[in-house]
C-alpha cells in the first residue's frame, strides 16, 4: 500500500477517496479538509477568537491541534460533568493536552459549580442521562463563550457524528432540527456562532490523525450513553459505508447542497419568541431556561448572571500565531 502523494509506505487508506497516505501527507489531507470546511462554510475569519469545547476524547482534541497548527487564536473549555472516574480521565488528558502545548483552558465543574452531577440530576429531573448531559453542555458553551467574548464556538463533530443525526433527524422527520443541522450555526439572540470543522474528516481519521500526531485522549465511550440511538444509527451507517464507500459525505453533504434550505423556515420559527431567562439571562421561548428547570429539579445551586461561568486554568502562555 503506497502513498497517493509521495508512494511511500501508507500508513492509512481512505476508501471515499480511493487514496492511501503515509503519516505525513495524512496529515496534510486532515489540515487540507479542515482548512476547506472552514472557507467553504465561511467558519472562522481571520483575527477572531475561537473557543474549542474539549471533552478529552480524540475529536475535540484533534480539532483544537488542527485549529493551533493553523494559527488561528484557539482556547479550550472542559466541564466536569461528574460522571465517577470517566470525567476524571477525561479531565486529565484535557488538561494533560493544553499543558504540553501551552495553550489556555477553561474549566467550569457542575457538581460543585452548580451542586449536580449528571448521574443525580437525569434522575431528578427524570430526563435521559444523555439529555441531560447535552443540554447542560450546551448551556454551558454558548454562556462561557458568550461571557468570555469569544466569537466562535468550535466542537468537534465529524462526519460520522452529523451523518448519524441527519439519518435519526430524517428517519424521525424532525424538520425544526434539520433546519438546524449545518456546519455553521451563526450567532443570534444571545447564542454565540457555532461551528464545525471536521464535517469533512471522520472518526476514523481523527483517531488515527491522534495517533500519529502522538495525542493521548480518552478511548473509553461515556458509561451513561448505553443504549443511546445515536450510536445505533452510526453502526447502521458504518454497514452502509463498507459497501458503499462514501455513503456518508453523499448523504450529509447531498442533504447541505439539495435539501437544508427547505427546512430553513421550519427552523427559524421554532426560535421566534426567544427571551431572556429571568435566572440566568440565557435566550428561551419558556418562562424560564430548560438548564435552570433541570438545575432546580436536581436541587443544585441556579445559575447567578451576575458572576462569571468558567474559571480559567492557565497553563503556560497561549500559543502564538497567525490569525
Amino acid at each position: 500500500m503506497k502513498c497517493v502523494t509521495c508512494r511511500e509506505p501508507a500508513i492509512i487508506d481512505i476508501r471515499r477517496h480511493n487514496a492511501n497516505f503515509c503519516a505525513e501527507h495524512f496529515l496534510e489531507q486532515c489540515r487540507r479538509q479542515v482548512v476547506k470546511a472552514i472557507d467553504e462554510f465561511e467558519m472562522i475569519a481571520p483575527g477572531e477568537r475561537a473557543l474549542v469545547a474539549v471533552s478529552g476524547g480524540k475529536d475535540s482534541l484533534a480539532v483544537w491541534d488542527l485549529l493551533t497548527e493553523l494559527g488561528y487564536d484557539a482556547d479550550g473549555l472542559y466541564l466536569g460533568l461528574g460522571i465517577g472516574e470517566y470525567s476524571d480521565v477525561s479531565g486529565r488528558h484535557a488538561r494533560d493536552f493544553a499543558a504540553a502545548r501551552g495553550l489556555k483552558l477553561l474549566e467550569v465543574d457542575l457538581p460543585e459549580r452548580f451542586g449536580y452531577d449528571i448521574p443525580t440530576g437525569a434522575r431528578a429531573a427524570r430526563r435521559a442521562p444523555c439529555s441531560a448531559c447535552g443540554l447542560s453542555k450546551r448551556h454551558l458553551f454558548d454562556a462561557v463563550a458568550v461571557e468570555e467574548g469569544y466569537d466562535v464556538l468550535v466542537t468537534g463533530h465529524n462526519l460520522d457524528d452529523e451523518a448519524a443525526v441527519l439519518f435519526g433527524n430524517t428517519l424521525h422527520w424532525h424538520t425544526e432540527y434539520l433546519g438546524r443541522q449545518l456546519p455553521v450555526l451563526a450567532e443570534r439572540d444571545g447564542f454565540p456562532r457555532k461551528v464545525k470543522p471536521l464535517v469533512r474528516l471522520t472518526e476514523r481519521e481523527m483517531a488515527a490523525y491522534c495517533v500519529v500526531r502522538g495525542i493521548d485522549y480518552l478511548v473509553d465511550e461515556c458509561p451513561m450513553a448505553a443504549g443511546n440511538r445515536h450510536l445505533t444509527y452510526k453502526e447502521a451507517l458504518n454497514d452502509i459505508e463498507k459497501a458503499s464507500p462514501g455513503a456518508k459525505h453523499s448523504f450529509y453533504f447531498g442533504f447541505l447542497a439539495r435539501a437544508a434550505e427547505r427546512f430553513a423556515d421550519e427552523a427559524e420559527t421554532d426560535r421566534e419568541g426567544l427571551r431572556a431567562c429571568p435566572t440566568c439571562g440565557a435566550p428561551t421561548t419558556a418562562e424560564t431556561c430548560a438548564f435552570c428547570r433541570l438545575v432546580e429539579r436536581a436541587g443544585g445551586a441556579r445559575p447567578d448572571p451576575s458572576t462569571a461561568t468558567a474559571v480559567p486554568v492557565e497553563l503556560g502562555p497561549t500559543r502564538a500565531g497567525a490569525r
